[in-house]
């Protein structure tokens, strides 16, 4: 972890180029003026994913030399429950808001207004904040067991901190005004929370009426903001309010039961656990300024009293609830196609015309959603729409920003976007990619849709010949490109092998530092069936959403199964790329929101997830199931292959619904290899796989 003499050589030349460009941003006339009259044109490779001006701009000299900030200004909605927000105004040398009125950008959060603004001001302290930064760039500790500290120390270098907080004072003193806002029953807000429900959204719609109405806007509004912060932008943008003309949401959700309450059937317990908790929490510190001068909202506190641990009950009886009919109601509703509240979890992305600047990441909680946004943002022309989906988990995105041979940075891309479609500055900003992908095991793609092009899907069938290559797993099959010529029947039972998995570390957000798991699947293996294919000869790249028909039967009335797609390296470590899952009672699928080839073999099956449509089966019924796993860009390198995993449980990620486990019992399930009736992955690539 010591700085050796090559790290110290790039670092002195990383240092040397940023003083240079720098330097000539600041020094040569006409430059500027040069950006305005000729706006930025992507080029090929590297050229078309950076603007050196748009990170002179956001990183140079700013307008107003000061912010002026109020805090917990009241607002306060149409059922009389009282919100609070922070505004951020520029201000002059001495301090005072300036009287011009600006644009202003929006961040509703539930993470409490507070705890986010000293962490962006603890970001921007002048010298101290730069020299922590390089500090932490001078350790690298790819190669140790805690690999995972630089993937969380380069979410710094790629930006997305100010969009998190709700607060970039590069912004502000550039001419914005930026308001952070406590959701309902939040940090110093009245109410009882929501977390997304119709009420929520509509105070959504009634703040940015507020902003609107204030003497210091113009009218003009953006909003910003990353995971929860990014799911409302969405949600208030499908109904269209006057004014928002530009949004900027990282790892957003549009589908949140299929993304993360219940996706395949499964409650998704490692994240909403911790989720809930942490919200619960943070909703309890106290307005300390009113309580020091004696104006303490009582209210809010009978409220929060009243209301400790929203949606954990729900949660809970999802757990352990042996039947459906005693769900909790709230919780049946989520699990109910038609209910309001399902209705309200489900953004209709295809009403949206702001334009929208969106992140997100291969491992990330919500891939689900962001692969699908290039084509369900389908009202707005290329040039307002751009997604940048990143090798990253949840609070790992950005990680692989603002480095050599990777895009500006999201800051920097922030502030573009919003000059452009919020102070109609003649940037370019709106000739970036509509798309711009890492792919796993390679580099960057742009392109103006997604899957990439030159893709055609093919069928990998599953073989009960051995690979050879997995030695360690419960059962080492092969996947080839004819159908088996031999009948059998593959067995695998609950376990807990899929603890150390890469969904283990996707449950957790990213958060895990220590990625001997998230980055070999050979422990979970241990519990599972595996299907390998040859090896390819020459680079091949799988762009796409990947389905897995599989052939099963069963001990009992039901059954969960969970599937993983790897790549094998030649050392034989196995990396996830994609995954998915299914509960056998929930395999219902809505045909019209369903993707397939042109032969009708499902690739993105989309399933109702609805209670009421729940088909239990007979003890060894035969039944064939659609296991869509989630959309992916990746390469598989000479020497590589291709991996299917099938478990019987993934715990953490997710555990079986309540009446699920009930009549599952965690027996043993099974897979069956039939030539008549064949299992087969669904897999999409540039050339034939082997």
């Amino acid at each position: 972890m010591r700085l050796t003499r090559p790290r110290l050589r790039l670092v002195l030349a990383a240092l040397l180029t940023a003083f240079v460009l720098v330097a000539t941003v600041v020094t040569v006339p006409g430059l500027n003026a040069k950006a305005t009259a000729e706006p930025w044109k992507p080029g090929p490779g590297v050229a078309g994913m950076i603007n050196p001006e748009w990170s002179a701009d956001h990183d140079g000299p700013t307008k107003y030399p000061k912010m002026a900030i109020e805090w917990d200004v009241p607002v306060t909605m149409s059922d009389g429950t009282v919100l609070k927000a922070n505004v951020f105004r520029p201000a002059d040398a001495s301090g005072r808001a300036i009287d011009t009125k600006t644009p202003t950008i929006v961040n509703m959060t539930p993470y409490t207004k507070f705890v986010s603004a000293i962490a962006t001001l603890a970001m921007n302290v002048p010298v101290l904040s730069p020299a922590l930064i390089q500090l932490l760039n001078l350790f690298n500790f790819a190669g140790t067991p805690i690999a995972g500290v630089n993937d969380l120390r380069d979410v710094l270098n790629g930006g997305m901190v100010s969009s998190f907080t709700g607060l970039d004072p590069k912004l502000v003193q550039n001419g914005y005004t930026q308001v952070v806002v406590d959701v309902r029953g939040t940090g110093n807000s009245q109410g009882v929370w929501q977390v997304f429900a119709e009420r929520e959204q509509q105070d959504t719609v009634e703040v940015l009426d507020w902003v609107r109405n204030q003497k210091w806007a113009n009218g003009r509004m953006g909003m910003t903001g990353v995971s929860y912060s990014g799911i409302n932008q969405l949600q208030v943008a499908s109904k269209n309010p006057k004014g928002l003309q530009a949004l900027f949401p990282v790892v957003p959700g549009a589908d949140l039961t299929a993304d993360i309450i219940a996706p395949g059937g499964g409650l998704g317990v490692g994240f909403l656990g911790p989720w809930l908790a942490l919200v619960n929490i943070l909703k309890f510190i106290p307005d300390i300024r009113s309580l020091l001068n004696g104006t303490f909202d009582w209210k809010w506190l009978q409220q929060r009293i009243e209301n400790p641990a929203v949606f954990v009950p729900q949660l809970l009886s999802g757990v352990f609830s042996p039947t459906a009919e005693g769900l909790d109601p709230k919780t049946k509703e989520l699990i109910d196609k038609n209910s309001p509240l399902r209705q309200a979890f489900r953004t209709p992305l295809n009403k949206i015309t702001t334009p929208t600047f969106a992140f997100g990441g291969w491992h990330d909680l919500f891939t689900n959603t962001e692969w699908r946004l290039p084509s369900e943002l389908s009202s707005l022309p290329l040039s307002k729409k751009k997604v940048i989906i990143g090798d990253a988990y949840h609070v790992t995105v950005t990680h692989d920003l603002g480095g050599v041979n990777q895009p500006t940075r999201a800051d920097v891309l922030q502030k573009a976007w919003f000059d452009k479609w919020l102070k109609d500055a003649d940037n370019g900003i709106d000739n970036y990619a509509p798309v711009t992908v890492h792919r796993k095991g390679g580099g960057w793609w742009q392109g103006d849709g997604f899957p990439e092009p030159n893709q055609q899907y093919q069928r990998m069938y599953l073989s009960s010949l051995t690979s050879g290559t997995a030695p360690g797993s419960l059962s080492d099959n092969s996947l080839q490109t004819a159908k088996p010529k031999l009948a059998a029947r593959r067995t695998v039972g609950p376990g807990l092998s899929t603890l150390c998995s890469n969904d283990t570390g996707q449950a957790m957000f990213g958060l895990l530092v220590f990625q001997g798991c998230a980055a070999d699947n050979r422990v979970a293996e241990m519990n599972g069936l595996t299907f390998t294919s040859k090896p390819v000869g020459k680079s091949t790249v799988i762009s796409g959403p990947i389905n897995l028909h599989l052939t099963t039967t069963q001990d009992q009335r039901d059954a969960y199964w969970s599937v993983n797609v790897t790549d094998v390296s030649p050392d034989g470590r196995s990396e996830v790329i994609s995954s998915g899952q299914l509960t056998t009672s929930l395999r219902q699928i809505d045909q019209s929101r369903s993707l397939k080839t042109a032969a009708g073999d499902y690739t993105a099956p989309y399933y109702e997830l609805d209670i009421n449509q729940r088909q239990l089966v007979k003890p060894g019924q035969v039944v064939e199931l659609d296991i869509a796993t989630h959309a992916v860009s990746a390469i598989l390198k000479p020497g590589h292959r291709l991996r299917v995993d099938v478990f019987a449980l993934n715990l953490i990620k997710a555990i079986t619904l309540g009446p699920v486990t009930s009549e599952t019992r965690f027996s043993p399930q099974h897979v069956i290899i039939d030539p008549n009736r064949p299992s087969y992955l669904v897999v999409p690539s540039d050339r034939p796989l082997p």
